[in-house]
């Protein structure tokens, strides 16, 4: 019998580059979302790395088709802000055994990040499958990610941070790799909602 898709698997499915966006002025947040999702793009991950984070997040899921998580969670609280202002997903830089815990007890889709073996089996013993690899471009880059993924056969990753529109591709191209985590997609400053909505027409297009 064929395991059913774990709910993070289908957002991760979706497209095959997740934006990873940084608002630094609520008022971006709508324009911004409205722009990525009308090139294709529906999975936003909101970092939680501005003050402006989690109401962008709060904004950003009325936007019609977007699925909107909170990306930069560090810890319980940080979790907790994000289910408040409505994440539907949770993303982490790094895994500890308590966010692991308390993100699994919520029952939010998480991707934890990921850089080595062992960060890997802290996941499988939370029963995570799903893992973002980061940083992915000063971790090992591609090599070092088929490496860590030949002795975890059942594991599926998105590589973040420092993917390109040049490079994407080749990463989207490693078997276990579902989507890539793209900072390209979103410039700071006032959004430009037509070189968006451009950008994330030819993301959403690329192979996997």
């Amino acid at each position: 019998m064929t395991a059913a898709i774990k709910p993070i698997e289908t957002i991760m499915r979706t497209a095959p580059v997740i934006p990873v966006i940084v608002i630094e002025d609520v008022a971006h947040a709508i324009p911004m979302a409205q722009a990525l999702v009308a090139g294709g793009l529906k999975v936003l991950e909101v970092t939680l790395r501005t003050p402006a984070g989690l109401e962008a997040i709060r904004l950003m899921k009325d936007v019609p088709g977007a699925i909107v998580g909170a990306g930069t969670v560090l810890n319980a609280a940080d979790l907790d802000a994000s289910l408040e202002a409505g994440a539907e997903f949770i993303v982490s830089p790094g895994l500890t055994p308590s966010l692991g815990k308390e993100a699994v007890a919520s029952g939010i889709p998480f991707l934890p990040g990921t850089a080595n073996a062992s960060d890997i089996m802290l996941g499988l013993d939370l029963g995570l499958t799903h893992f973002k690899f980061f940083p992915a471009s000063t971790s090992g880059g591609i090599p070092a990610l088929k490496a860590l993924a030949g002795p975890f056969g059942n594991i599926k990753f998105c590589p973040t941070g420092g993917i390109t529109p040049e490079t994407a591709p080749d990463w989207l191209a490693v078997e276990p790799v579902l989507c890539v985590g793209g900072s390209w997609l979103v410039p700071k400053g006032p959004p430009d909602p037509i070189r968006i909505e451009v950008a994330a027409r030819a993301a959403a297009g690329l192979a996997r």
